[in-house]
């Protein structure tokens, strides 16, 4: 895609956040021997989704290997000391038990399917970028969103030295949303509205619809992964802006 803007600022990076959290499944399993899974584990599902689960930062990431956007969770307390992971819609991802037992949670499996630990995983970071990476991430942004869309939707991005690589990762979920609601027919009428994206900094993680058809995506780095909106709240904003009619 030759027409694409991406208008990139330098200036100090922010700290970055790290912090262990503590043992996600605890409890202890039927046959007796030790529960607790490393940090970083694979696991596979009763159909064969493979993924990696990282809690080695602030919030413990998840990530298939069948796509490239990684989902921060939030853990609540659920029935008979069952922990559920969330979205950042509130929607469940994974369970655990006490015993060590874990459901995934998936489009084709809304029910949830048993996942069994295959071994350690490599962790969930993003790459340090600078700014010729990051145009390209956008040019392929642009392309996946321009593909499904059949037209040119451009990416814009205000980036710093410490959101380089949020906003490059931003990018591309917001591509993978696009994509998604391409292949809906409830949403695909909503890609008529979307004529550019544009990438900013903010306080927190957000995304909007404005009236003038641009789709702004808000990442907060301090934030990490978390610090930007998943593919599935993208969906979800996109949608409530006709809900409210402002499209």
């Amino acid at each position: 895609m030759a027409a694409l803007a991406a208008a990139l600022c330098v200036c100090a990076a922010f700290p970055a956040m790290a912090g262990p959290l503590g043992n996600l499944f605890g409890g202890h399993p039927r046959d007796g021997r030790e529960s607790a899974a490393p940090p970083i584990a694979r696991y596979v599902s009763e159909d064969g989704d493979v993924f990696t689960l990282d809690r080695t930062g602030p919030k413990p990431l998840l990530k298939f290997e069948s796509s490239f956007e990684v989902w921060a969770l939030q853990p609540q307390q659920g029935p008979r000391g069952d922990t559920i992971y969330k979205n950042d819609l509130g929607e469940p991802v994974l369970r655990a038990t006490r015993l060590g037992g874990v459901t995934v949670f998936t489009d084709h499996r809304p029910d949830g399917e048993a996942a069994a630990f295959a071994g350690p995983g490599t962790p969930l970071r993003l790459a340090i970028m600078g700014p010729q990476a990051l145009f390209e991430r956008l040019a392929q942004a642009s392309f996946r969103a321009s593909h499904a869309v059949r037209r040119l939707i451009p990416f814009e991005a205000e980036a710093t030295p410490a959101s380089s690589a949020l906003i490059a990762d931003a990018a591309l979920v917001t591509s993978e949303a696009m994509v998604r609601m391409s292949k809906r027919s409830a949403s695909r009428r909503f890609l008529d509205h979307i004529l550019k994206v544009k990438l900013v900094e903010g306080q927190r993680a957000d995304c909007d619809l404005g009236g003038d058809g641009v789709l702004q995506v808000t990442v907060s780095p301090p934030q990490g992964q978390a610090g930007r909106p998943s593919s599935d709240r993208i969906l979800h904003q996109v949608g409530q802006a006709f809900v409210s009619g402002r499209n």
